[in-house]
């Protein structure tokens, strides 16, 4: 599978990086609103086309995936851009702006039979697998409610501060938090509460989120781009909790029982980056004329992008191109 990288940023270079190692996937091509940026890049990580605009990239017929990653308020638009000229997409998180934006994308993709996917790892990585079946084995019983955490003190990047690149904790930080309590709660969310600390640009730099889920279960949730925290996800069951350690790249599982006694440790696969998983899935989709990743199905594409219109909307941050 050959995959083209649009944009040439940091996590371009992560997946440049990544890909390089794997078996059966090539790193082919780079495209960039700057060719001389795209060269250099496309030199550093043995890439054989660079381009200097992303309609040449997607317009190359030898391209058989397109990875978006720049930032989130042109997600929509470059992966559109992608689809229009027949190719498959694989968007960084967040997927898009708006549920809005998201609807449009699949939609498109499904009419044309075309994959469309989102780079959540977290979604495609082992550990989530471990996690499932600890669950399943109802070590801790049953479990009612969960914490999780992911903040870093990154208010310094600039595009995260700017209302016109769909800046704020939520869509670069807070993603991951939801789609932990999703990934073991499910999506059936009855209520959303939720308060955030703003920026003086106006986009959210802290934020407290409760969400309650179909048969009383509830997720407390916290992401912030002003400090560092634990980044820990904690589930409490009737008979115990587990410990995710780093819900944003999974360090290690801890059980306990009720006497707060360790009783299960797992610690994690070996792996490149952990960015294979999600290339891989992708290039199992293409070869089986699959739409969707089973590991992030179109749905929880857009819950995902609903609870955070919703918690927006609660805090009355509108992005410009919205």
């Amino acid at each position: 599978m050959r995959l083209g990288i649009l944009g040439a940023g940091n996590i371009a270079r992560k997946m440049a990086a990544t890909v390089r190692e794997m078996e059966n996937v090539e790193a082919y091509a780079i495209a960039s609103r700057n060719l001389e940026k795209a060269r250099e890049f496309a030199k550093d990580w043995d890439i054989r086309k660079a381009y200097g605009s992303y309609e040449e990239m997607v317009s190359d017929p030898d391209v058989d995936l397109v990875y978006v990653c720049t930032p989130h308020s042109f997600h929509y638009e470059h992966m559109m851009l992608a689809l229009e000229h027949g190719k498959p997409v694989l968007s960084e998180k967040a997927f898009t702006v708006n549920a809005e934006q998201a609807k449009k994308v699949l939609q498109y993709g499904e009419e044309h039979k075309l994959l469309v996917a989102e780079a959540i790892w977290t979604r495609y990585l082992p550990m989530r697998l471990v996690l499932e079946q600890i669950l399943e084995r109802r070590v801790i019983g049953e479990p009612h409610s969960l914490t999780a955490n992911l903040c870093y003190p990154i208010k310094g990047v600039k595009r995260l501060m700017d209302p016109e690149l769909a800046g704020g904790a939520l869509l670069d930080l807070g993603v991951y938090p939801i789609n932990f309590a999703m990934m073991v709660f499910g999506n059936e969310i009855e209520t959303i509460d939720s308060t955030c600390i703003k920026t003086d640009s106006g986009v959210d730099e802290t934020n407290s989120i409760t969400l309650t889920f179909k048969g009383g279960k509830m997720a407390m949730l916290h992401s912030s781009m002003l400090s560092t925290s634990d980044r820990r996800g904690v589930i409490f069951g009737s008979r115990g909790y587990i410990e995710f350690l780093n819900i944003n790249n999974c360090e290690g599982i801890n059980v306990y029982d009720k006497e707060y006694n360790l009783i299960e440790t797992y610690k994690p696969f070996k792996n490149i980056t952990g960015f294979e998983f999600q290339v891989e899935a992708c290039k199992k989709a293409l070869e089986d004329g699959e739409l969707e990743l089973k590991q992030m199905p179109h749905s929880e594409i857009v819950k995902v992008m609903e609870v955070m219109d919703t918690l927006r909307k609660q805090w009355s941050i509108h992005y410009p191109m919205e």
